[in-house]
């Protein structure tokens, strides 16, 4: 994770401003075919640096076909993807971690019985070995490695030292997003994140993720919600039928506009 940027020179190199024209991913024609059914009809849609790209359309349009092979949990049948313009070929979830993506579920993968930092280091553990042999956790290395994460993310949670359980949801939603920033994350993939949560816990976390993105972390988000998509992306993708209708600016858009997108599949 590189979230502490170095001050950049008033006048970056032209290679560099080139790199940061490049979009962090960009998926070119992908085409998804189960059995009869084209669940994706050559889709080409780009993510790119510092935004929160909102995935809209109604349930069939594709959406969760598309997150899937970004995430490597499906291959596509043809199409291609790029990181930073060099193509990827992600045929596994591990493929994904490897590029830079990470993919948040709605279970979110946290183990209840274990605290914040058990959840945080969960199968990447911190341990040593005593006399050569026997391993011994760092239980006192994870929780200071996980302050200082939570603390460079802005993400503030009581009482690390207690079961996730017993945590809101929202906080339960701090905490997964904490661990797939432990590694070298530039793209978070999340399915509808503010589904199970009230209003205030869910605010919580749409603000979260906008302090991620001013941080350099990019998030493309699958939601029903247009209220939270308004408030949150700084654009808006409309798949229908497995094509993309489109992918507006936020600001230059209404939510109706981008409610008759989703219904008639047209700009």
């Amino acid at each position: 994770m590189t979230l502490a940027l170095a001050t950049e020179p008033t006048q970056a190199p032209a290679t560099q401003a080139t790199a940061i024209q490049t979009p962090l991913l960009q998926a070119s024609d992908i085409v998804k075919t189960f059995g009869g059914n084209k669940a994706l009809a050559g889709v080409s849609l780009d993510v790119r640096h510092n935004e929160v790209l909102a995935l809209v359309g109604d349930n069939g349009a594709g959406k969760s076909t598309l997150v899937k092979i970004l995430s490597g949990a499906e291959t596509p049948d043809s199409g291609a993807i790029a990181i930073e313009g060099r193509t990827h070929h992600i045929a596994s979830p591990q493929d994904a971690l490897a590029a830079g993506i990470a993919t948040l579920h709605q279970h979110l993968g946290l183990v209840d019985c274990f605290n914040v930092p058990q959840n945080v280091f969960l199968g990447r553990e911190l341990s040593t070995r005593v006399l050569g042999l026997f391993p011994r956790l760092l239980h006192a290395r994870m929780l200071q490695e996980t302050r200082r994460l939570l603390a460079e993310l802005d993400i503030r949670l009581p009482h690390l030292d207690r079961p996730v359980s017993t945590m809101s949801g929202g906080q339960r939603q701090a905490v997964a997003i904490s661990r797939l920033l432990l590694g070298d994350t530039r793209l978070i993939i999340m399915d509808e994140p503010m589904a199970a949560l009230g209003v205030n816990e869910g605010q919580k976390v749409l603000d979260l993720i906008q302090r991620l993105a001013a941080k350099g972390i990019s998030f493309l988000i699958i939601s029903h919600n247009l209220e939270h998509v308004m408030s949150i992306s700084s654009r808006v993708a409309v798949l229908k039928n497995g094509r993309l209708v489109g992918a507006v600016d936020t600001n230059k858009t209404s939510r109706q506009d981008i409610t008759s997108m989703i219904v008639h599949g047209r700009t």
